[in-house]
């Protein structure tokens, strides 16, 4: 059968067309830019996401007629935590506040201070890039809004609903709000009494392999469906990617490496370990969840470095002297803030031990470097909480660089594997979901072919162990540095 995997992402909304055994028949993509009208602000207009979805079905419409016509099954990705407010004629109130928004700190120390019970019932600590503290915090600052906010979507849940008409959420996204008793897979009363929601201003909820509602007539002619295709509730874009490369069982890893950072791990049960920043949310299928240590800038420091040095990352990468064990100096990669281990969304990233003698591609090296020594950070929390890790693939934009790649499996010190199809690994786990919400079991879900492994070299694993031991320091000197 043939489904359509759709991915909202931060930067980019990406279209892929499936047919038969994961087979890639065609993608399409349209940029997507984020606003920051103040320090810490992070916003995106949900029209703009619309667009680029209309936009991205229209090619493949004007591309490939026959099969997008076969089409029996629409699946959703997003990035998660996004709070799009919409009011009772289902019209956006405001730009979306994205996970990358840093501004309702405050908001997340009175949520922790009066609530005892989040930790236990989320999973979670109260972070500012969830989505319950960004209600908070418009309940305090624009409260004419919050007063005409008839139901809040996530990022997904909002291109659904013009889609088909309906307010439907799954579980892995939900589970990123600080709204949703994990454990239970529901909405906690406890957690929106807490925040001053209410129930009926949250969407249904279904599981991601579950049929949420089907494409309305309009849109089914317009891209010449044979019928309307039915829409699977989806995933949360790192539970997408883990449904893309079939780690839907207990112990399955990966590293992504996207604009942000995440080292995944499935579990058989809830097993929430907030102490470190660890999150613990239900995965995108059913009776599943998983742990996931999160990094805020990973690949987008490496796109920022780009920015600033005035070259495309390709360039920059290739001035570097692969044979190199390690760069002249270093980075920390906290530019929009830190989860995991530290929630701290105040602290700033910076370059530390410049001389007269570092160049452009020292620079660029110690970016990847700071990137990977923060994802070992994650490491050694996901370890800290019982998950340690034996292997993974590696995902995302970042993993299209072998020597980036290299460079992370020596840090973390297992074997990374690539895999096929990894740019578009979200919209090809939303493709999935889309077929097994069109009557598909579970079991068909394969692992894509792994096309290269990365092994830890043993004499940089023991260079990159007392390096990222030395590099810690830095948290603590930013973190007091942003703070003075």
């Amino acid at each position: 059968m043939n489904t359509v995997g759709i991915d909202v992402g931060t930067s980019s909304v990406k279209v892929a067309l499936v047919g038969e055994d994961d087979r890639v028949i065609a993608t399409a993509s349209r940029p997507l830019e984020v606003s920051r009208p103040k320090p810490g602000f992070s916003e995106q207009d949900p029209q703009h996401w619309w667009q680029a979805l209309v936009e991205g079905l229209d090619e493949l419409k004007a591309k490939h007629p026959s099969e997008l016509a076969d089409v029996v099954a629409i699946g959703l990705s997003g990035h998660m935590h996004g709070a799009t407010l919409l009011d009772d004629k289902g019209e956006v109130l405001r730009p979306c506040i994205l996970w990358n928004d840093v501004r309702s700190m405050a908001q997340c120390e009175a949520l922790t201070a009066k609530w005892p019970g989040l930790h236990s019932v989320t999973g979670n600590l109260a972070m500012p890039g969830f989505t319950a503290p960004k209600l908070m915090w418009v309940r305090e600052h624009e409260p004419e809004i919050f007063k005409r906010v008839a139901k809040v979507l996530l990022p997904k849940a909002y291109v659904r609903y013009r889609l088909c008409g309906l307010y439907i959420e799954e579980m892995s996204d939900a589970s990123g709000t600080s709204w949703l008793d994990v454990g239970a897979r529901d909405w906690s009363k406890a957690a929106l009494d807490a925040t001053g929601m209410r129930r009926d201003q949250m969407p249904d909820l279904v599981e991601g392999d579950a049929v949420s509602g089907e494409l309305n007539a309009e849109l089914t002619r317009r891209w010449g469906f044979k019928r309307a295709p039915v829409i699977a509730g989806g995933a949360g874009d790192n539970a997408a990617g883990a449904v893309g490369l079939g780690a839907i069982h207990a112990g399955d890893a990966f590293v992504s490496l996207g604009t942000s950072g995440v080292l995944w791990a499935t579990t058989a049960a809830f097993a929430p370990a907030p102490a470190r920043g660890v999150h613990a949310f239900c995965h995108a299928v059913p009776n599943t969840w998983h742990q996931m240590g999160v990094l805020l800038s990973a690949a987008g420091s490496l796109a920022w470095w780009s920015q600033v040095a005035g070259a495309d990352e390709g360039k920059l990468l290739a001035e570097i002297d692969a044979s190199r064990a390690s760069s002249a100096c270093w980075f920390a990669p906290y530019l929009n803030g830190e989860r995991t281990p530290h929630n701290d969304a105040a602290v700033r990233g910076g370059f530390a031990g410049l001389d007269g003698s570092c160049t452009r591609a020292d620079m660029t090296l110690s970016v990847l470097e700071g990137v990977a020594y923060a994802m070992r950070d994650a490491q050694e929390a996901l370890a800290s909480a019982g998950t340690k890790l034996s292997e993974a693939d590696i995902i995302g934009g970042g993993a299209r660089s072998p020597l980036w790649s290299q460079l992370m499996a020596d840090v973390l010190g297992i074997p990374l594997h690539q895999v096929a199809e990894s740019e578009i690994g979200c919209a090809l786990g939303a493709a999935r979901l889309a077929r097994l919400a069109a009557g598909e079991p579970l079991s068909s879900l394969k692992r894509p072919a792994r096309v290269r492994t990365f092994a830890p070299r043993a004499d940089r694993v023991s260079l990159h162990t007392a390096r990222h031991r030395h590099w810690q320091g830095l948290y603590a000197a930013l973190s007091g540095w942003a703070r003075a």
